[in-house]
């Protein structure tokens, strides 16, 4: 990629880089409605053995703004697209991607369409499909999704003072979900209302069988977003996969257990 492109690509997604520069690079990925500092008490931990990036996803946190595309966004592949241009930016090659939620099935459209740059994905609290159907069970039905998102179409910052603590979990630690509350009414809203629409409304789950990149399935205790039955059909989907039950709870592992989230990840690179 020519450098006048790749520079271009990195600040489009703000990208940081840290760490040791000549480590495996180690690719942190947020999901919806936060942004690369949900990683903040992640990240660090691998600064001394890898090449540490983190971005953020168009319309989330310091990316550009203007370089927002209903259109290109309008499918996960849009965001897929975006990671494989940052890794090419970047010249990384056997990257560990760690997607957070969508940024999961964010990470295996991206490895099915290029596992050249991957050398293992890292799921934390993924879910291909959120809607329950005859022979899936993805914690919602249809029409729970269909009222979510009406509501967040009315009065995005009412819903996100609803929703982040109870995805969050952890009532027993309410500055939780008041972090991840502020992050969700730092978004742009009406790009936060699509990100939602794509998001919820999304199938990856004929995606999960073409995965040939090494895999670890992160899944938290109690997660009301993508429950255990989730994140073990994706175990079950992905073949040669290796699947890790947290202790911690809620949907923001890497918020509410960082430590737990930073030993399981080590513990699947060893």
């Amino acid at each position: 990629m020519a450098s006048a492109v790749a520079s271009e690509v990195r600040r489009r997604n703000n990208v940081v880089v840290s760490g040791n520069p000549s480590g495996r690079p180690i690719v942190f990925a947020h999901g919806f409605g936060c942004s690369q500092a949900a990683w903040n008490l992640v990240a660090p931990h691998f600064e001394r053995d890898y090449k540490v990036v983190l971005f953020d996803h168009v319309g989330a946190g310091d990316s550009d703004l203007t370089a927002y595309s209903r259109s290109k966004y309008d499918a996960l592949h849009g965001y897929a697209d975006d990671v494989r241009e940052i890794l090419e930016s970047l010249d990384l090659e056997d990257v560990v991607f760690v997607g957070h939620s969508v940024s999961a099935m964010i990470g295996v459209l991206a490895a099915n369409r290029d596992p050249s740059r991957f050398g293992a994905l890292v799921l934390v609290g993924p879910s291909p499909r959120y809607i329950n159907d005859a022979s899936y069970r993805g914690g919602f039905e249809e029409a729970d999704i269909a009222a979510l998102l009406d509501t967040l179409d009315a009065n995005y910052l009412g819903w996100s003072a609803a929703a982040a603590p109870m995805m969050m979990g952890n009532a027993d630690r309410p500055a939780l979900g008041e972090r991840l509350t502020e992050s969700f009414c730092s978004t742009d809203p009406d790009i936060a209302r699509h990100f939602a629409h794509v998001t919820f409304l999304s199938d990856n789950r004929a995606d999960l069988e073409s995965v040939t990149v090494p895999t670890l399935v992160v899944q938290s205790t109690d997660d009301v977003i993508a429950p255990t039955e989730v994140g073990r059909y994706v175990h079950r989907a992905i073949a040669g996969s290796t699947f890790v039950q947290l202790r911690t709870t809620g949907h923001i592992p890497n918020l509410s257990g960082p430590d737990e989230l930073v030993a399981a990840i080590r513990s699947y690179l060893s």
